[in-house]
């Protein structure tokens, strides 16, 4: 897939991390190398529909909860219904399951958009107005069900 150029929001530091190399998740640390958006199934599929090909990659785990990695801090004052951001905070560690490279499928965590070392981060401009976006949609959804 041929994807755009990232904007400014990766850093050396984080272009050298790769995910696990054995057969299952690893918990690893938010904060250091990236930071995660966690975003409830219905929310982020409106959310990947709405990125397109500017997604970077994202993990879905067994729950069908969907993380997207984003440069540490880029989205630490986000303040948006039913997403969390696992960040570093002082004196608390935050982790996420992370699969192995090669796990694109379910059963379990696995990469919904494969991993790349050139393009795993997203855009955090954009992943944020697609996430606004999409929990507008949702609203408007739940509003309409209750008429």
């Amino acid at each position: 897939m041929n994807r755009p150029c990232m904007e400014s929001t990766m850093t050396s530091r984080a272009e050298q991390w790769t995910p696990p190399n054995g057969p299952d998740p690893v918990a690893l640390q938010a904060g250091e190398w990236w930071d995660a958006v966690r975003v409830p199934d219905t929310i982020g599929e409106r959310a990947l529909a709405f990125l397109g090909g500017h997604s970077g990659a994202v993990i879905q785990d067994t729950y069908s909860t969907l993380y997207w990695l984003v440069t540490p801090s880029a989205a630490a004052s986000w303040n948006l219904r039913g997403v969390h951001v696992l960040t570093a905070t002082e004196g608390v560690a935050t982790y996420l399951g992370v699969p192995p490279t090669h796990r694109l499928t379910r059963p379990g965590t696995y990469w919904r958009v494969p991993f790349t070392q050139d393009w795993y981060l997203t855009d955090p401009w954009r992943l944020y107005k697609a996430l606004v976006h999409s929990t507008l949609t949702e609203s408007d959804a739940a509003g309409e069900g209750s008429r």
